[in-house]
Formats: C-alpha cells, sequence, structure tokens
C-alpha cells in the first residue's frame, strides 16, 4: 500500500516558521524525486519545491525561494519542507508528492508527472 501523510500544518502569525514533513511508505523512497505542491482555494495547484533522489538536488519556486527548504532523509522515508519568514500569501493545503520519473532525476513542477500524493496539510498564516 503506497502511502504519503503530511503533517505539521496549522496557523501561524506572518513573519512565523513551520516544518511541514511527509512520511512514505509502501515504496522505495530512493528512486523518487519529491516535491511539495500547494493550492489555496479558488487557486490552481502550485508547485513549491522539489528534491531529487540522485543527488538531493533541491529546487524551489520564485515565490518561496530563500524562505522555503526541502529536504529528505530517504532511510527515515521522510521529507520535509522548512517554511521560515511566512507570509498571508502562503495560506493553502500543502501536499507531498513522489515522481519516479527520469528514475528519480525528474524534479519538475508539473503535478502530472507525479505517480503518488498525499491528502494535505493546511497551512494557515494570519495576524
Amino acid at each position: 500500500q503506497v502511502q504519503l501523510v503530511e503533517s505539521g500544518g496549522g496557523l501561524v502569525q506572518p513573519g512565523g516558521s513551520l516544518r511541514l514533513s511527509c512520511e512514505a511508505s509502501g515504496f522505495t523512497l530512493d528512486y523518487y524525486a519529491m516535491g511539495w505542491f500547494r493550492q489555496a482555494p479558488g487557486k490552481e495547484r502550485e508547485g513549491v519545491s522539489c528534491i531529487t533522489s540522485i543527488d538531493e538536488s533541491t529546487y524551489h519556486a520564485d515565490s518561496v525561494k530563500g524562505r522555503f527548504t526541502i529536504s529528505r532523509d530517504n532511510a527515515k522515508k521522510m521529507v520535509y519542507l522548512q517554511m521560515n519568514s511566512l507570509k498571508p500569501e502562503d495560506t493553502a493545503v500543502y501536499y507531498c508528492a513522489a515522481n519516479k520519473g527520469y528514475g528519480g532525476w525528474g524534479c519538475t513542477f508539473r503535478s502530472y508527472e507525479y505517480d503518488y500524493w498525499g491528502q494535505g496539510t493546511q497551512v494557515t498564516v494570519s495576524s
């Protein structure tokens, strides 16, 4: 049974920080690029951050670059998203996703290329 479970969301004030976690099971995480996506009410789902399985190269959307950091621990089958300097526009449901394309090198923001998805965790940034 393939499963991705996100946690760590919640309510935080602007300028605050949160760390999201994604726990994987049912597949070998080592062979997958891992991404974080988010979807705000009334908006399309957008890619936020991605990390490859090959050399753990990371990529971040311009909107979060310098504030968010993605990381992974294959032994623990965990992926993380450290979010700092949060802004109200970061409010969204955040999803963890796994991409086996290109032998784990496929670190993209194209959601249709991802094989597995979690159910999401709500992040609300408000004063």
